[in-house]
């Protein structure tokens, strides 16, 4: 556990979201085969922690990091209406 509680997992899903496809939206099978983790394990035992606490959403289109799962993994985050981009911080 780090220091915001989020476990190995927790942090691999935010930083495949983030740095494979670009912050999402990326649908749970996709990150599942990315992670290596049943995709059911995923939405019952770790999405719910990371929605409730803030990290992701979900969307019509799939999964979406937000701003906080950026600043945890110390990456800048813009608004996909400002422009995007990824850079360490």
């Amino acid at each position: 556990m780090d220091e915001s509680g989020l476990d190995e997992m927790d942090n691999k899903i935010l930083s495949t979201i983030i740095e494979k496809f670009s912050g999402g939206p990326v649908g749970l099978t996709t990150i599942s085969t990315a992670v290596g983790e049943e995709s059911g394990t995923i939405e019952e035992v770790y999405e719910p922690y990371l929605i409730m606490e803030g990290y992701l959403k979900r969307t019509p289109r799939g999964r979406e990091a937000t701003e906080k799962a950026y600043k945890h993994l110390g990456l800048a985050w813009f608004s996909r209406q400002g422009g995007a981009g990824l850079f360490d911080l």
